[in-house]
């Protein structure tokens, strides 16, 4: 009988105590790195922001690129006691000086490139801020690390994450969770657990990092890659055959992407797709956004069953779908991880049977965050102790968490409800659409009234003709009140870098808030 591959010691500290020489970095815009030589760099951060005056307790801000940086300050975040706000790169200037003030950030570390996007920020309440470049006001990052120790500084202790929300559905709301406690190594070591339950065996295998790094749900799969000894391979942005040169160049085990992701890759011409060696995949795990079940088979039936399906939000997770149990259940989101209780709530709180469609509900017997500076917000979330992230589905005899869709996309049209997220689904699975937003909009006669907002593929003309090919392609599959009574086109749509759509910008543009 062999030993287990998680019977060692794990978490990023102790990886880099035991094995300084293995890879943390394969590749990156900024370079490789050990796990020793990415220890040392942070530890040079911390007495860095430490001489500055951030205190356990305080935040720390980046605005940078995919790149080593942000890895390097969730890290310094996690051995000295601070909250990581790793700040979205799409955000206006006055939003980047909203967050920073509404957090009481005490550190900033920006890229140049996004100098503009700073210029609202009251430095005065800042103790250290350092810029990747040049940046006025800001201190040369790379000059002030170069007099710091690369030791391990004295009196560490964890620190977690404090992220804002994308802002599709209004304005952001700062999340923040407690540290995990004890010592920063034992506590990566604990950490390395979330690697587990998508069997990211440890050491098995390079982390392709594909997604914007600021997301939180990219920060928690490349941390939690590193915790079980796989090197990152992170690309500045995504581009689909891109992906597929490191995938194969690198012998990539383990990924986290997003639907979107997906449906770039299935649009590649047949010959680039067979071009490339995939075979080293075991684990990619996807999340953020709804993926069409038909994007999800045929990526399955390419790369094989090694793709995962996770739901939940920053709020805390909440099931997992394993390949095969997928399969069986095509659609599913999971069954709920262990320590969590689902629940589908009716509009009174009570709880509803298999097969009835509700609010979903999710928690564990200990409140695990809070929306900073929102109490009201925080306790509308919570029935006792059960959390709800503003998604409504039904649950199967075995379980399985099915998402019909957003509480608030939800259109009521002649007074029956309509899920856009099924429509979508039909729509996204015909060869003209490369990308669909399903809306309703206010009518007279029927309340809403359901809008289709379709980028077509290169090459498709938007006209009258395309719109009434789209529409019998859903009569051919949907009932007919669930059909589009209207087609719009667009260039592109408005998606975060997660894969959601900004499905409340497309609303405002047809004069709806």
């Amino acid at each position: 009988m062999t030993d287990s591959p998680w019977d060692q010691r794990l978490g990023f500290w102790w990886i880099a105590e035991d094995h300084p020489d293995r890879p943390a970095i394969a590749a990156s815009p900024d370079g490789a790195f050990t796990y020793g030589e990415l220890a040392g760099r942070v530890h040079q951060l911390v007495h860095l922001l430490r001489s500055r005056g951030v205190q356990p307790g305080d935040a720390v801000a980046a605005l940078v690129p995919n790149g080593v940086t942000l890895v390097m300050c969730s890290l310094a975040c996690n051995e000295a006691g601070w909250f990581f706000i790793p700040l979205n790169t799409f955000l206006t200037a006055g939003e980047v000086a909203t967050i920073v003030e509404h957090s009481g950030a005490r550190g900033l570390i920006a890229h140049e490139q996004f100098a503009s996007q700073l210029e609202s920020v009251d430095r005065s309440a800042l103790a250290g801020a350092f810029a990747i470049g040049a940046i006025e006001g800001f201190e040369p990052l790379a000059a002030a690390l170069a007099g710091q120790p690369t030791t391990a500084p004295t009196d560490r202790t964890t620190g977690s994450l404090f992220v804002y929300t994308s802002g599709t559905t209004g304005r952001p709301k700062g999340i923040r969770r407690p540290p995990l406690p004890g010592d920063p190594g034992q506590a990566t070591n604990d950490a390395a657990i979330f690697g587990r339950a998508f069997d990211f065996v440890p050491f098995a295998g390079p982390h392709l990092v594909s997604t914007a790094m600021y997301h939180g749900g990219s920060l928690a799969y490349y941390m939690g890659a590193l915790n079980v000894g796989h090197p990152l391979v992170i690309m500045g942005r995504f581009d689909a055959e891109a992906a597929l040169r490191l995938i194969d160049e690198h012998r990539v085990f383990s990924a986290y992407m997003v639907p979107t992701q997906f449906h770039r890759l299935l649009q590649l011409p047949d010959d680039v797709r067979a071009r490339y060696d995939v075979s080293s995949l075991h684990s990619v795990v996807h999340s953020a956004a709804p993926c069409p079940l038909d994007v999800k088979r045929r990526m399955l039936e390419w790369w094989g069953p090694v793709i995962w399906e996770t739901y939940g939000g920053m709020e805390g997770p909440a099931t997992i779908a394993k390949p095969q149990r997928w399969l069986e259940k095509p659609g599913t989101v999971g069954r709920a991880i262990r320590g969590t209780r689902l629940a589908i709530l009716d509009d009174d709180g009570n709880e509803m049977t298999a097969g009835e469609i509700g609010a979903i509900y999710y928690g564990s017997e200990t409140p695990t965050f809070e929306y900073v500076g929102d109490a009201e917000t925080t306790r509308a979330a919570y029935r006792g102790k059960l959390f709800t992230i503003g998604d409504i589905g039904y649950v199967d005899d075995d379980g399985y968490l099915f998402i019909c869709d957003r509480a608030k996309d939800m259109i009521i049209t002649g007074g029956v409800n309509v899920y856009p997220q099924e429509v979508e689904a039909v729509l996204a699975t015909h060869p003209a659409v490369a990308d669909v937003a399903v809306i309703g909009l206010p009518d007279e006669e029927w309340g809403e009234t359901i809008v289709a907002v379709i980028e077509p593929v290169s090459g498709y003309a938007a006209d009258d003709a395309l719109g009434a090919a789209l529409v019998e392609h859903c009569r051919a599959q949907l009932a007919g009140y669930k059909c589009p009574r209207r087609i719009e086109f667009r260039a592109s749509l408005p998606r975060t870098d997660a894969g959601k759509l900004y499905k409340r910008q497309l609303r405002e543009e047809f004069g709806v808030t």
